[in-house]
């Protein structure tokens, strides 16, 4: 299919490499389009002398109408100019999320939304693989998906967390779909909230009428869903009775044939009400395969979480310090703030991504455990804005783009034993960090020197 073929790849992360990798096995003529600079790209494993470079901030002045495809990066935005004109030159644009639907034998299970997906995903693979099934994470989290082919057959599951990049131009959708709550989010990279959720949509669009969508029962987005698909259509929910899974009076339910109490709320080691959304939806999953009530409960009760997502980083002088740097936009971080009732310092703020805070000013402003807001960032101003006009009466501490070290030291200050230290930032990190990962690391770090 590829042999011979000329194709352009748009941008050299993760998946970049992975497309690279498998392009070359196929004898395909590549060229490798990147805006960053070549010393800043990752080669390692990779010949580039068998790959045409053209990096640095005019990448694309060349165009992209002499190929038989591009491969656009889940970065690249998918109606860019230079795209636009390539598909109508007859340019067949392509991504490496399309390719894999298109030759994968193993059955996919989707997860979209706009928090929560990493989470769901990693409990469905650990549901599959506590009932000794041939599972892969791949993606977003775990391996790099088109490298996972020559292990899978018809046997496998992969379990695939799908963002709003990857599935706006998709024409396949997976095997069982898991539709979690969709809020305003990456409003820097898309049109408008329209296209946001439109490009969500595609996660149940092209389903047929023997897979499974499994979709939030909470929330009006995610609920519309269930009249695009032609799939079996089950819920979950964390306060409701409904067909798929369901918590109600402090238990989790599987109900997919009859229901069937699995075990309390309290013994999940996840923290938070909103968890139980992501537990249910991965309980409904592991109903819909048949995986025993008893398997799908030791997977998710047993289950810590993930790095960055409401993690316990540890105790010093008598505080808990949680690390929800992961939380990049309002509703995670309202969330966040809802799983205590200890006394809570919370640290927002952040880079400029055009996300409305007036909702999160409303909820902390409702707190009544909260002793303290400690801002950072660009949008910290925003964000004491939304406070202020909310009615918020609790101290706030503007600290600018000062050191981690700095702003945990604050915050130990303003906390009295026995309380929380909340990082939930409700913003990007580019502004101070340079990633989610980079800012919770030095936040973990800045606890670890407290002692």
């Amino acid at each position: 299919m590829f042999k011979d073929k000329k194709i352009a790849i748009l941008g050299f992360g993760m998946e970049g490499r992975d497309l690279v990798r498998f392009l070359l096995n196929k004898e395909a003529r590549i060229s490798l389009f990147d805006k960053k600079p070549e010393e800043e790209l990752n080669f390692s494993g990779i010949d580039k002398n068998k790959i045409a470079l053209s990096t640095g901030e005019q990448y694309l002045d060349s165009g992209l109408t002499d190929f038989d495809y591009v491969f656009r990066s889940p970065g690249v935005y998918r109606y860019i100019p230079e795209i636009i004109k390539a598909e109508s030159r007859g340019v067949t644009i392509f991504s490496a999320i399309k390719l894999f639907f298109e030759v994968c034998p193993a059955k996919i299970i989707g997860v979209t939304g706009t928090k929560g997906k990493g989470t769901t995903s990693s409990l469905i693979y650990e549901i599959l693989k506590s009932a000794g099934k041939d599972v892969y994470l791949a993606g977003n989290i775990g391996v790099p998906y088109l490298e996972l082919l020559p292990k899978l057959t018809k046997e496998s599951f992969v379990v695939l967390e799908l963002s709003s990049f990857q599935l706006i131009d998709m024409e396949s959708s997976p095997q069982i779909a898991v539709v979690l709550n969709i809020t305003q989010d990456h409003l820097d990279w898309h049109e408008d909230l329209d296209e946001y959720i439109d490009a969500k949509k595609n996660i149940v669009k092209h389903q047929k009428d023997n897979d499974f969508a499994i979709i939030s029962a909470d929330y009006k987005v995610p609920e519309s869903f269930s009249s695009l698909t032609k799939a079996k259509v089950l819920y979950f929910s964390r306060n409701k009775k409904v067909k798929g899974s369901f918590s109600s009076d402090g238990n989790v339910y599987l109900s997919t044939d009859k229901e069937i109490l699995l075990g309390g709320a309290k013994d999940l080691l996840l923290r938070g009400e909103h968890n139980l959304e992501n537990v249910t939806a991965a309980v409904a999953a592991g109903g819909v395969l048949d995986i025993s009530p008893q398997a799908i409960w030791k997977a998710v009760s047993s289950f810590k979480g993930l790095e960055h997502r409401l993690e316990l980083v540890g105790t010093a002088k008598g505080i808990s310090f949680y690390n929800d740097s992961f939380a990049t936009g309002p509703q995670p971080t309202i969330a966040a703030v809802k799983s205590f009732s200890e006394p809570l310092t919370v640290i927002l703020g952040g880079s400029e991504k055009g996300l409305d805070y007036k909702g999160l000013g409303e909820e902390i402003s409702k707190a009544e455990n909260l002793v303290s807001v400690i801002l950072i960032g660009q949008v910290g101003p925003k964000i004491k804005e939304a406070l202020e006009k909310a009615g918020y009466k609790e101290k706030m501490i503007d600290m600018g783009r000062a050191s981690m070290d700095e702003i945990v030291g604050e915050a130990v200050l303003n906390t009295p034993q026995g309380g929380v230290i909340l990082l939930s930032p409700a913003a990007a990190s580019f502004d101070m960090f340079k990633d989610y990962k980079d800012r919770g690391k030095k936040f973990k770090s800045a606890v670890e020197a407290l002692g």
